[in-house]
């Protein structure tokens, strides 16, 4: 688990065997307005009970005990009631439809209640790395579902400025007009390994 908080040096994932290590925990300024979203957490797989102690190890730190936490079961297959982390146990609830379905909630017993943006799984580092920082712009003003959509159009956006500059640079190089060569036989398959990046941890 990595977090970084805007008034503390971010903590590396020193077990990551990439040379940059992923933020994997960004929180919103200290001392800025109140926001929809406090920051946001890009857990590692959809499991509550292996991926909650490695995120309460860090905010217990920062924001005290945390205590209980709540989350909307669209997108979380298990939710155990009670979980344990280090020293402790956090009780867990959920709402169907009270809860926006891409937000944990946290409590504390000494500093109330924070709400996080949960990055699915599967998100790419770009679009991951894009949502921390949205989610934690001060001046935004966005739910946690709203920040998605928005990644979202941010990347259809994206792709289609790439394949408009890809056609491009085809016609300059004469894609349109250049002759067509007849086919010598049947296109044949071709397959390969490519080799597995490793996972960070």
């Amino acid at each position: 688990m990595t977090a970084t908080t805007f008034h503390k040096p971010a903590v590396e994932d020193r077990t990551s065997s990439s040379s940059s290590p992923l933020l994997r925990l960004q929180l919103t300024p200290t001392g800025t307005a109140p926001a929809l979203i406090d920051g946001a957490w890009w857990p590692r797989s959809r499991d509550l009970a292996a991926e909650l102690p490695a995120l309460t190890a860090v905010l217990d730190s920062l924001w005290g005990r945390i205590t209980h936490v709540t989350v909307n079961p669209t997108f979380w297959p298990v939710i155990p009631r009670r979980i344990p982390v280090q020293g402790h146990v956090v009780k867990v609830g959920w709402f169907d439809a009270e809860q926006d379905p891409h937000k944990l909630l946290l409590f504390s017993y000494t500093a109330g209640r924070w709400d996080l943006l949960v990055i699915p799984p599967e998100t790419s580092d770009a679009t991951a790395a894009r949502l921390m920082t949205m989610a934690t712009d001060p001046s935004r003003s966005l739910t946690a579902s709203g920040l998605l959509q928005e990644a979202e159009l941010f990347r259809i956006a994206a792709e289609a400025d790439w394949d408009s500059t890809r056609e491009t640079v085809w016609d300059s190089e004469g894609g349109h007009d250049a002759p067509r060569t007849p086919a010598r036989g049947p296109a044949r398959a071709v397959t390969g390994h490519a080799p597995i990046p490793a996972q960070g941890l």
